[in-house]
């Protein structure tokens, strides 16, 4: 009876939310004010014993705006077999934790293979409300940037007001209690995330699908008792949900581009008076663009070049997109130079900020965008998960995205983004890249430090980059026949240029 009545009330829910079309914004406040209801459906099933249904009914409420957006984008032929009733495991990396929240205790499903899905209860901190549990892992968080070093940007905010607000916590938990504990932050993060599946984790990658506020966690950084971070020993990536990456796996091969690549560095600020004050230049994020263009042969944009405008005409035409600049604290969107035909003289937001709305009205092909600018994983977390720039570049069609968590200095970054790049040069995948980055970084005694390493965050799909193709045009085709007496544009790939007597047909694909 409990099940049929959860049951309906999620599939009514879905009905209401799919009549409210393409709106993004509206199905994000729908969905936060009904948590319960997905989350008793899942409790239903694990009570039950019924672990993959139960990892499934909780994927059924994860970011479901998303995957509407990465839907229109992609097309799949029968978006049903996109919902999460019909979802299969086998297609899930094997290694991926998907973390969800109930009452005062956490609940981990490790993927081992599709027919061995590993369930773990932990009850924190013998709390009894889940109020109480949200805002201590928003506090440790919090506590952890304070700790690396990094500026703070945590809000701690009250849960929505339909969470439980009691649960019976059963017997047979495993029961976590870091309040008076003397370690740090990331170690009793480490405590409450990982040692608690240690002995279930395999191999040497892992791919996190948080809630809630574990969706800010610097998986990366976790320490244990020995003090080694958890990426000593692991590949590590994040997903807003299970069936986004099914859509970008099952997306067209011809969707995502593999050519081009979009640079841009250090944007020309000095006319922006941005909340009150001025912005200073970021020199050291021009000579990471300029490093990058040295590496694929490509010159960025850089200065007053690099306008909000020119980003946007040319972002979805590449399969690399690396933006260096400033990052808005709280949704991680960026700063460009403002755009040179304006209606004041002086700028407005609208004349430089690259918003969520842009990127997702503009619609990506890249493989991988790379946003090199402070704060750009942040954003407000809802019950759709992070609503930031990474989810936006995400809906917009990116296949992967790598963002960050905390401001990054010019230096360090710099030197970060060497060791990346030579790494997806060698053909590498994004995660081991990213991996052998921190690594690298971490044997370096200037940065070796939690602050300059640790903030880099691979969303999405595990990519790798064919170097020499982004940097040459794709295609060139040439057939001359006498002189040539005008031109034909037939669309951004083609034009023909024409006589009576003459017909030559330029088909090509920039790489900028």
């Amino acid at each position: 009876m409990a099940f049929d009545c959860y049951y309906s009330s999620v599939e009514l829910y879905d009905d209401i939310r799919a009549s409210l079309q393409l709106n993004d914004q509206w199905k994000i406040c729908y969905r936060n004010q009904y948590q319960s209801a997905y989350k008793g459906l899942w409790r239903i099933n694990l009570n039950q014993g019924q672990v993959a249904k139960a990892l499934l009914a909780a994927e059924k409420g994860r970011a479901q705006a998303l995957r509407d957006l990465m839907a229109t984008k992609y097309k799949p032929g029968d978006s049903s077999t996109y919902s999460a009733s019909c979802v299969s495991l086998r297609w899930v990396p094997l290694g991926t934790v998907f973390i969800a929240i109930n009452g005062p205790c956490v609940y981990f499903w490790v993927c081992l293979s599709e027919d061995n899905i590993q369930i773990r209860e932990v009850h924190v901190n013998n709390y009894k409300f889940e109020n109480e549990l949200e805002c201590f892992i928003q506090l440790l968080n919090k506590t952890a940037l304070m700790e690396i070093g990094a500026r703070d940007t945590v809000k701690i905010e009250n849960p929505p007001l339909d969470s439980p607000i009691e649960e019976e916590v059963a017997n047979d938990v495993i029961r976590v209690d870091v309040r008076y504990s003397q370690s740090s932050a990331l170690m009793k993060l480490h405590d409450i995330i990982v040692t608690p599946i240690a002995d279930l984790i395999e191999g040497n990658e892992l791919t996190f699908v948080p809630e809630g506020p574990f969706c800010l966690v610097p998986f990366a950084a976790l320490q244990d008792s020995n003090s080694s971070y958890l990426s000593d020993s692991f590949r590590i990536r994040v997903l807003p949900s299970l069936t986004t990456l099914r859509l970008i796996h099952d997306c067209p091969d011809d969707f995502h581009m593999k050519t081009g690549a979009l640079l841009v560095g250090d944007p020309c600020f000095k006319d922006i008076i941005y909340e009150g004050r001025r912005l200073v230049q970021l020199p050291g994020a021009k000579k990471e663009v300029e490093m990058i263009g040295r590496i694929l042969n490509i010159s960025p944009l850089t200065g007053e070049m690099a306008t909000k405008h020119e980003v946007l005409k040319r972002i979805s035409s590449v399969a690399l997109v690396h933006i260096a600049a400033h990052g808005k604290m709280e949704t991680g969107e960026v700063i460009l130079a403002p755009n040179t035909t304006r209606e004041n003289p002086q700028p407005q937001e609208k004349d430089y900020l690259l918003t969520m709305k842009d990127v997702i009205e503009a619609g990506l092909r890249a493989r991988l965008v790379v946003l090199s600018c402070c704060y750009t994983a942040r954003g407000e977390v809802m019950a759709e998960g992070v609503v930031g720039m990474a989810r936006a570049l995400l809906g917009a069609g990116a296949r992967s995205v790598v963002v960050t968590l905390w401001a990054i200095g010019d230096e360090g970054t710099l030197e970060f983004m060497s060791f990346l790049y030579d790494a997806l040069a060698k053909g590498k995948k994004a995660s081991e890249a990213l991996h052998q980055a921190m690594k690298c970084m971490r044997e370096i005694e200037k940065f070796k430090e939690v602050i300059y390493w640790a903030p880099f965050v691979l969303i999405g799909d595990d990519v790798n980059l064919d170097f020499k193709n982004i940097s040459k045009l794709k295609q060139v085709n040439l057939l001359f026949i006498h002189s040539i007496q005008y031109k034909v544009t037939l669309n951004h790939n083609y034009c023909l240029y024409m006589s009576t007597d003459t017909c030559v047909l330029f088909s090509f694909q920039w790489g900028y």
